[in-house]
């Protein structure tokens, strides 16, 4: 691990769903931390709690028991709405089917990250434009979602995500929906663009290949890390 400082951290996270008349144990006691500008892949089979525990990491759900800190901040004891507004600062998150606004262009939908945290100024709107270029689609700005290939939507995704100049970028299978050739370039400017911005990565992925290409690997297995 990074001797950096760490940036996201959760000790003892469990999480039960109901599976028809039993209980099923997603999570099972999971400690997981990340520090400043580190990559992190996360691989296990289907429905071994990936998914999960991105979400939970990301305050999208709630752990039944264990706690989570957004770099000092105790994040499991925030109310809904200040997860949200504290969420848009904090972390970017790149999702495998995208999550593009279908009526706004691509420069709104990167934008969009700075109106979710009330920030709309030229500095906002100069950012938004140069991500654009980093990701490759400086020509593509005015296109909507429906006239983009899948993946320059997911380009414009990492530059939404990078909006804020989060700390923490969560990518929950964002190769997924995407060829080989195009999964990798995708895997590529995360790893790229969280290197310059000293944003630290959490990759989900199934390809063993792209996990290999960050600097930690753990697997996930029956709601434990292996």
């Amino acid at each position: 691990m990074s001797n950096n400082a760490t940036v996201l951290r959760a000790t003892g996270l469990r999480k039960t769903y109901p599976s028809g008349d039993r209980m099923l144990e997603v999570l099972q006691g999971v400690d997981f931390a990340v520090s400043a500008g580190e990559t992190v892949s996360v691989r296990g089979e289907s429905g071994s709690g990936k998914s999960t525990l991105l979400n939970i990491l990301a305050g999208l759900d709630r752990p039944d028991t264990g706690e989570l800190f957004w770099g000092s901040e105790a994040a499991h004891q925030l109310s809904l709405g200040e997860l949200t507004t504290r969420r848009g600062r904090f972390l970017g998150m790149v999702f495998q089917s995208y999550y593009l606004i279908p009526e706004l262009d691509a420069f709104a939908n990167v934008l969009m990250g700075a109106r979710v945290v009330g920030r709309v100024g030229a500095t906002e709107r100069d950012r938004a434009a140069a991500l654009l270029k980093r990701v490759g689609l400086a020509e593509r700005g005015h296109h909507l979602p429906s006239q983009l290939s899948g993946g320059e939507r997911q380009r414009v995704a990492v530059a939404r995500a990078l909006m804020n100049r989060p700390a923490v970028i969560l990518a929950d299978e964002p190769t997924g929906n995407l060829d080989e050739r195009t999964g990798d370039s995708i895997v590529e400017l995360l790893l790229g663009v969280c290197a310059e911005e000293r944003a630290a990565l959490v990759l989900v992925t199934h390809n063993p290949a792209h996990a290999r290409k960050t600097s930690r690997q753990l697997f996930l297995h029956d709601g434990r890390f292996a």
